[in-house]
């Protein structure tokens, strides 16, 4: 599976349904994987409801999927499928996972900071069931729409191109007096 789309709780689950005896690797940068040895500490389940920059209210959910690798590597220890849908099956027995919840796996190291990850892609190889990792983004919902911002002039998008926007703000600009050579700071002028 390769999917740019975020994917759901229950497309997760089922996905590892399908190889409950292998054991299970995250790899969370190019060459890099969790250790063997991690436990699956937490998973946590987040409504988030916020507004835009165009004053619209979104609302989702996110089941996140907390990893910790022990700062003394269990050699003998590497966690399979089965072993991590029983953890799952344990946790939703307490909290009723949304099954369309959007699917985010937690990582960090001392060499990797703490982040949420997507699933991206899964590789079945051997023994062994990778699951690969790739970086949370932000985005601007509004360009979707098309929409404004609310702070900027009606009808006018908030992700417009640099050069559409900094005529709004030139109107507004304050030129002031630098320096004992009585230079002025003026737009694109590379004093600012």
């Amino acid at each position: 599976m390769n999917n740019s789309d975020p994917m759901n709780w229950q497309a997760f689950k089922n996905t590892l349904v399908e190889n409950p005896d292998k054991v299970l690797q995250f790899q969370y940068a190019e060459d890099l994987y969790v250790d063997a040895s991690y436990h699956i500490t937490e998973i946590k389940q987040a409504p988030i409801v916020s507004v835009d920059c165009g004053g619209v209210m979104n609302s989702w959910t996110e089941v996140i999927l907390q990893l910790w690798e022990p700062s003394i590597a269990e050699t003998d220890r590497a966690m399979k499928v089965s072993k991590a849908l029983s953890i799952m099956n344990l946790v939703e027995k307490s909290l009723p996972l949304n099954p369309l919840g959007i699917v985010k796996i937690e990582f960090g190291n001392s060499r990797f900071d703490t982040r949420q990850m997507y699933p991206s892609e899964f590789i079945s190889e051997g023994d062994r069931f990778t699951v690969k990792l790739t970086a949370d983004y932000t985005q601007c919902k509004a360009i979707t729409r098309g929409g404004s911002c609310g702070i900027t002039p009606a009808g006018e998008e908030c992700c417009s191109p640099a050069d559409k926007m900094v005529a709004p703000l030139k109107q507004n600009l304050v030129l002031e007096t630098i320096g004992e050579q009585n230079q002025s700071c003026t737009p694109g002028g590379g004093c600012c």
